[in-house]
């Protein structure tokens, strides 16, 4: 199938799904019912995902919705947020942002804030908004060849000059079911899209079918099981791959489904949820930290090629220490900072390349000679020191 006719696909089934409830483009999925009651019926019942990423959020952070629909993942993260942090959702099909445009005010009043708007963009392509392309357009229609070039080099400036979700700017991307729906060319570029816009140590919190088996080309060519979720679904280990190679770290899978939403030709698709996180890129800096993994392995091996065993401690840059100490690995690990610290400015550069122990005296100083009491472990009345 052609790019075009994937997303053709997929927009006429969501423009549906936007008119009238559609039952089988959603898993069932269990959300908070406190955050559902200020969410208008038109929104709910036009709903279509398999997961809640929502559940992963923070107050005060900026979210990203991609493939928002008519918004009910925006508006529970709205509340979940608060007043001090912004939600964006992007979707490109007119008919879905219609009904959740038309409840933000709903969803404002009962809450008392206005903290989400939304965006129509294709999920692969963030810098580009398609709104402000057709004003351009409305403005030179496309009516020969030379127009057709002209509308291209307008879009390519919007992507530069008026980029609809900027770099670094959001603090989680979530998503609900819908990367699937992209087609295979573009995946990649969808990845990249998600790392860029993510600000260093923000995390992608995703939700989508998977399979345990590749899809076959038959199966890729029907436009009805495209956007049925299924024709574009990945693998369960392509899922995960498909994050560490546009640079993300402190891959995990949060939640997966253990019976199959649908089985088609012995595949069985579930839904899988995953965390991944941005922050992997810069310099590695020698500031004399340490890390000692807790177990519960005897050995591990991370990302970037350091075998750590248990109870040793080991040497790392100052980007790896600061990785470690990201919810995604923190519970695995003790950390050790120097007595005396190293300012950044006279900072040597890290081999992160090898993998070394280090040495007690690196962090204490070669020098250190103290002897110190016993320290107390109990009150002196206790008697049992």
């Amino acid at each position: 199938m052609t790019v075009a006719t994937v997303e053709e696909s997929v927009k006429d089934r969501y423009r549906q799904g936007a008119q009238e409830r559609v039952v089988d483009l959603c898993c069932p999925v269990d959300y908070d019912p406190k955050y559902l009651k200020i969410i208008p019926q038109a929104v709910i019942e036009r709903d279509y995902g398999c997961g809640d990423p929502s559940r992963y959020l923070n107050p005060g952070e900026t979210v990203l919705d991609l493939g928002s629909g008519t918004g009910k993942i925006c508006f529970i993260a709205s509340q979940v947020v608060g007043a001090s942090g912004h939600v964006i959702g992007v979707d490109m099909t007119e008919e879905m942002l219609e009904v959740a445009e038309n409840a933000i005010p709903e969803v404002a009043a009962k809450t008392g804030y206005s903290n989400v708007s939304f965006k129509r963009g294709r999920i692969q392509d963030l810098a580009l908004d398609l709104r402000r392309l057709d004003e351009e357009l409305a403005r030179e229609p496309v009516t020969s060849a030379t127009a057709l070039f002209a509308a291209q080099a307008k879009a390519e400036h919007l992507r530069k000059t008026e980029p609809m979700i900027a770099d670094d700017s959001v603090d989680v991307v979530v998503s609900n079911c819908v990367l699937n729906l992209v087609e295979q060319d573009a995946k990649a570029q969808l990845f990249r899209e998600i790392h860029r816009v993510l600000k260093r140590g923000g995390r992608a919190v995703i939700s989508d079918i998977v399979c345990d088996e590749p899809v076959p080309q038959h199966l890729q060519d029907d436009p009805e099981l495209w956007s049925g979720c299924i024709s574009g679904a990945f693998t369960e280990h392509g899922f995960l791959e498909a994050f560490e190679e546009a640079g993300f770290y402190g891959i995990r899978v949060l939640e997966r489904e253990v019976e199959p939403w649908q089985t088609v030709e012995g595949i069985e698709f579930r839904s899988l949820v995953v965390e991944a996180y941005k922050g992997k890129e810069g310099v590695c800096l020698e500031r004399n930290q340490a890390v000692v993994y807790k177990g519960p392995f005897k050995e591990v091996l991370d990302d970037d090629g350091h075998r750590m065993t248990r109870g040793y401690r080991y040497a790392v840059c100052e980007k790896t220490f600061q990785i470690y100490s990201s919810p995604a690995y923190r519970d695995c690990f003790d950390f050790i900072e120097p007595r005396h610290t190293i300012a950044r400015e006279d900072a040597t550069i890290f081999d992160c390349s090898r993998t070394v122990l280090r040495d007690p005296r690196e962090t204490k100083g070669q020098d250190y000679k103290a002897t110190t009491e016993a320290a107390a472990c109990c009150s002196p009345d206790e008697g049992c020191c």
